[in-house]
């Protein structure tokens, strides 16, 4: 109790000195007293049939052999893609398809399969004391669309949480899929992060909403779809982590190009660590800002971040009521 009292003092302190909201006052101590946290994300292929009880076993397998690697590398947590399990086909699933796009019939999705290979996934999270956030389908009650979603594996193999598509496209809108609700933030080990999928990396709005959540980074996976979107997604990415001061992991199935390729975006806009031909799991310790760190991730979270904040908040300098300052036309 004493410690808390005496950080409560400190930040509120510090938020007097330099006009920060307590928030981001706090943010400051957060970062001098966290360790590095080791992150993995992983590329792999991703099937397209949940129909075939094959794919999803092999869907399955694939997380599972990541999970191993990214194990063998020292990560504490692996971040995969959008549909990592099975990413369904808007033709497969078409109830009047395949030549026509319909509703989804989910009654031939292979339900039970795809439990088995979520509860093995599950048991070895456990086993290798890996948090593992990767892409798969939710179902729902009979009548309604599953979600796209994001499951969050414990170290000890628990579903911790669940991150649900809430930016549908327009096909898995129409088509497909129930859109979420709400913003999901997860804690590993001090370090907050956010979930993004799918298309959300256009919402500049989902990004922002995370960093007033007080987030460290997001955790964004797709599918990409082709090499031109996953690319636009890449770049957007890289905005948005200098935008709001975050890390960013970038979680994308294998890609032709090396500009969309998987890997992670420091909290100023630099991509780091990405993955490539051979080479489908990387990792990357994630740093607090403070003097021991990079000069630019330090400025990016413990100067730029916390200025944003202010500025939004409060606005930066004095207005003043001057007629030379309302009046537009004239030198």
């Amino acid at each position: 109790m004493t410690v808390d009292k005496n950080l409560k003092r400190l930040v509120r302190a510090r938020a007097a000195q330099t006009g920060q909201p307590y928030t981001a006052a706090l943010q400051h101590f957060r970062a001098d007293r966290r360790a590095p946290l080791r992150v993995a994300v992983a590329q792999l292929p991703v099937g397209q049939d949940p129909t075939d009880p094959a794919v999803l076993r092999r869907g399955g397998e694939l997380v599972r052999d990541r999970m191993r690697r990214a194990a063998q590398q020292g990560a504490r947590l692996l971040h995969l893609p959008e549909g990592a399990t099975c990413f369904p086909d808007k033709r497969v699933l078409s109830s009047t398809g395949p030549d026509e796009i319909g509703p989804s019939d989910w009654d031939r999705f292979a339900w039970d399969v795809l439990r088995d290979e979520l509860e093995t996934t599950a048991r070895l999270a456990a086993e290798l004391r890996l948090w593992t956030v990767f892409g798969s389908t939710h179902r729902l009650s009979a009548g309604n669309r599953p979600h796209n979603c994001l499951y969050v594996l414990d170290h000890r193999g628990r579903v911790r949480t669940r991150y649900d598509e809430r930016y549908l496209s327009h096909t898995k809108a129409t088509w497909m899929y129930s859109p979420g609700r709400a913003p999901v933030v997860v804690a590993v080990d001090g370090w907050r992060f956010g979930l993004a999928l799918g298309l959300e990396s256009h919402f500049p709005e989902v990004f922002a909403e995370y960093e007033r959540l007080d987030v460290d980074g997001v955790l964004f996976s797709s599918t990409g779809n082709a090499d031109h979107h996953a690319a636009a997604f890449a770049v957007e990415c890289a905005g948005h982590a200098a935008t709001n001061g975050l890390w960013v992991s970038f979680a994308v199935p294998p890609q032709q190009d090396p500009a969309a390729a998987a890997g992670f975006v420091a909290p100023g806009g630099r991509w780091l660590e990405r993955c490539s031909p051979g080479r489908d799991v990387v990792v990357l310790d994630l740093v607090a800002g403070g003097s021991d760190v990079e000069t630019d991730v330090d400025v990016a979270v413990t100067k730029a971040r916390p200025w944003r904040r202010r500025v939004r908040e409060s606005g930066h300098g004095e207005l003043v009521d001057d007629v030379r300052s309302r009046e537009r036309a004239g030198f």
